[in-house]
């Protein structure tokens, strides 16, 4: 992968910032978005650089503007003057109760799980066809199996989800649109209790929560093995989507 470079979005916490050390690991440079979270970005920037300078190229925008989209795509352009891979991490997630639901919490979650990849994509198609490049989202197991409480986000993973497919057929033959759907990797942030916790790990094969590694090493081998895959989704779920 040296010499092939990558944007990753939201890449400043979280799995984000995992999927951006595993490529980077694997030789790429890295465009790395962040919104808000600049000290985290800069860490990470700082991190990776130390293993190999000047491999690294920050890039904020809030991706709830649609028309900044296009410029984070000539940032990348401008600095190495290619891009083979767009990860579309970036995301909001939180409840949304029907009986208190509001319209800004529509725009919010459909803005950040659906429209602004979308959108992201369509500004990068020009230069992930001159690379033969791809595109992976970050989809959620949640796409086909609806999480109580969480009706708008789960509706939008479900579009991020045909997104994939769609954008493999529009961009194909020379862009591999594909996703990966994560399961139990990492908790809430606003934090579960411990009996949630296990009747969620109950609901698995596995028995046991992933990691983000587990969702970098899919990532990873979409972007370098996958040749002949597209328009696929990849449950990195511990096998809940099997289970009733």
């Amino acid at each position: 992968m040296k010499g092939k470079v990558a944007l990753v979005t939201g890449a400043a916490h979280r799995i984000g910032a995992t999927i951006a050390r595993r490529l980077h690991g694997a030789g790429m440079d890295i465009g790395l978005h962040y919104r808000s979270s600049e000290a985290a970005a800069q860490a990470l920037k700082e991190e990776l650089e130390a293993r190999r300078p000047e491999s690294v190229k920050l890039i904020q925008a809030d991706l709830h503007d649609t028309g900044s989209l296009p410029r984070v795509i000539a940032e990348i352009d401008a600095w190495r003057g290619r891009l083979d891979l767009l990860v579309n991490n970036a995301s909001s997630f939180y409840p949304t109760p029907l009986e208190s639901v509001e319209e800004s919490h529509w725009d919010d979650l459909i803005g950040s799980n659906l429209k602004a990849p979308f959108f992201l994509a369509k500004a990068a198609a020009s230069l992930l066809k001159a690379s033969k490049g791809c595109v992976i989202n970050l989809v959620d197991i949640h796409a086909e199996r609806p999480l109580s409480g969480y009706p708008i986000y789960s509706m939008a993973k479900a579009g991020n989800a045909m997104m994939v497919k769609t954008l493999a057929r529009e961009l194909g033959p020379d862009v591999r649109v594909n996703g990966v759907a994560p399961g139990a990797i990492l908790w809430p942030e606003e934090g579960l209790d411990d009996e949630a916790k296990e009747t969620i790990l109950s609901r698995t094969a596995l028995k046991r929560p992933g990691n983000p590694e587990d969702i970098g090493g899919t990532v990873l081998f979409l972007a370098r093995e996958a040749n002949y895959i597209t328009g696929q989704i990849i449950a990195v779920d511990g096998g809940r989507s099997v289970q009733h």
